[in-house]
């Protein structure tokens, strides 16, 4: 019986480790959720930084800005030739 005891208290402790596991897991994978959260509001607001800055700044940019700046009115200019040539071909 005592052989059979020992079994049953080592399942028992092996489950309750893989169930603390287990819980362990779920929280790590709830932290990186979180952290995902976290990083996708700072691309956000480091976007809308951007965005206000070429807004108030574009055309007359701080030495360390001018090419993304330039790059930004190039890729307009772009979108604005690409459109017109879509028109173009749906004969609009």
């Amino acid at each position: 019986m005592d052989f059979l005891d020992k079994i049953g208290e080592t399942l028992s402790t092996k489950g309750r480790e893989v169930s603390d596991r287990a819980k362990d897991m779920a929280e790590i994978v709830n932290l990186k959720g979180q952290i995902h959260t976290c990083e996708e509001l700072i691309r956000k607001r480091y976007a809308e930084i951007g965005r206000i800055y070429y807004e108030r700044h574009g055309s007359t940019p701080e030495e360390d800005y001018i090419d993304a700046c330039r790059d930004i009115e190039n890729a307009q200019n772009a979108i604005v030739d690409l459109e017109a040539r879509m028109k173009e071909l749906k004969g609009v």
